[in-house]
């Protein structure tokens, strides 16, 4: 039976003035009688739109049909075929622009609630089955390597140990994760569910190596030539921060939106247990409309700040953000201050942030990414005072690895080169997510680890 009901089954929330004051997930997850309503709400349509709307090409109708019947750890076993991170991605990848945004139903009401439903089974599977013990792969006695601990590391070590592969992982930072432990705030993701997915990978048999700085500690023709590797596959990611270059960012109380989220996520600056040094500023000024710098907005509210302001080019249509985060970040008391573009940062005579000068845009003809290009209006410049200003205004790719491997090219980007099956230039160097496309979406770099996997598994296979 289908529910015609054209509105979502909406998510249970905390309230917003009480979670604006804690970093537990905002999200509290449907109930089984909501997942199935939900469920039900699935139209099964033959050409099943959703499912090529996915980067991973998860079976969306297959899984939901099972949650629909009550069948939950059924639905959980369809999506870990395609994917291995289902209750990361649940939570944090943008369906509404993918699987969602093709939805049948979006014709006549909302789209089913996919990214609710597949959170539901991955979190049912875990509260149900999330302590059975993993026996470990057998062997197939190919040993690869692969550098970065993030979502396409982690999808494609999962694709390649599953396969038999001796699969190494080396991780600069201290923990493995990537992006979803140093980038993610807790109350979107929790840091314990990264964890039990790393957890399953080492039970299956990866190894992962902490603390590695491949380039420097060791790199890459080392991995292959003298540590005994046959295939090498690069997902470092794209977590260099940018600055806009303005009079002022040398100021005692400016950082990047990486540094803040990362001392707060990965360094618990937000637990009094931990003595993490962080800045506490009182008004907070977030230069940036991308899903971090609501990461970083909404981080400040609950570190103490009285006043947040967002403060964006372009208009509310052109804020590249996901609508949830832009919604959850306004219901928490962010002030977005839109079509305004810093020009510099003010000073007192101790060197510190008092306010920050902006001028008032105006929206003109559509520039090279599509969206209407931002114009300033002249003499239109004001200051607002602010204590603390973020930047977060996108990252760069780092190029320690193209700088301290043989012969590795580059694309137009600045990334790694690769074809469209993940391969460089390279015999035996396989490389995808953000160090190829720079910053993207966890979902599309996991794809690209699954790309690759998949490629290596071939080369290897001859």
């Amino acid at each position: 039976m289908i529910n015609l009901v054209k509105e979502q089954n909406p998510m249970p929330e905390q309230a917003p003035d009480v979670r604006n004051k804690n970093f537990l997930e905002v999200a509290e997850g449907y109930t089984e009688e909501m997942a199935i309503r939900e469920a039900m709400r699935c139209l099964k349509c033959r050409k099943k739109p959703c499912v090529s709307g996915c980067p991973v090409n998860i079976k969306i109708p297959d899984f939901i049909a099972q949650i629909a019947i009550g069948e939950f750890e059924e639905a959980y076993q369809i999506i870990s075929e395609d994917s291995s991170l289902p209750a990361i991605c649940g939570r944090v990848c943008p369906q509404e622009n993918q699987c969602q945004g093709v939805c049948t139903r979006c014709a006549k009401g909302e789209p089913v609630a996919i990214g609710r439903l597949e959170r539901f089974a991955a979190d049912w599977h875990a509260a149900h089955y999330g302590d059975e013990e993993i026996p470990p792969v057998e062997s197939n006695g190919h040993k690869v390597a692969i550098i970065g601990a993030g979502p396409a590391g982690l999808a494609c070590a999962g694709d390649l140990v599953n396969k038999g592969y001796e699969v190494t992982v080396f991780e600069a930072l201290h923990k493995t994760g990537g992006v979803l432990v140093y980038g993610i705030p807790q109350f979107r993701l929790p840091k314990e569910i990264v964890a039990a997915e790393v957890s399953k990978l080492e039970a299956k048999g990866v190894k992962f190596v902490t603390d590695a700085v491949v380039g420097r500690a060791i790199t890459v023709d080392e991995l292959m030539k003298e540590e005994g590797f046959e295939s090498v596959f690069i997902g470092t990611g794209a977590g260099l921060p940018s600055f806009m270059n303005i009079p002022g960012e040398n100021l005692i109380g400016v950082c990047s939106a990486n540094e803040y989220l990362t001392r707060i996520n990965l360094m618990k600056a937000y637990l009094p247990e931990y003595d993490t040094p962080i800045m506490h500023g009182d008004r907070i000024a977030v230069v940036g409309g991308g899903n971090v710098a609501m990461d970083a907005a909404r981080c400040a509210k609950r570190m103490g700040a009285s006043e947040v302001y967002v403060i964006y080019r372009r208009s509310m249509e052109e804020l590249p953000a996901r609508a949830e985060e832009v919604h959850h970040a306004i219901e928490e008391g962010c002030i977005f201050k839109l079509l305004n573009n810093p020009v510099q940062i003010l000073g007192d005579e101790d060197g510190n942030v008092k306010a920050i000068e902006c001028v008032q845009m105006e929206l003109g003809e559509p520039d090279a990414s599509g969206r209407r290009r931002p114009i300033p209006i002249e003499g239109s410049n004001f200051e607002v005072p602010v204590d603390m200003v973020i930047m977060s205004i996108g990252t760069k790719l780092n190029t320690l690895i193209l700088d301290t491997t043989d012969q590795l090219e580059a694309n137009k980007r600045g990334g790694i080169g690769t074809d469209d099956a993940a391969a460089t230039n390279r015999d035996g160097i396989f490389a995808g997510g953000d160090a190829v496309t720079g910053a993207a979406t966890v979902i599309k770099a996991m794809g690209a680890g699954k790309v690759a996997a998949a490629s290596m598994d071939e080369y290897l296979s001859k």
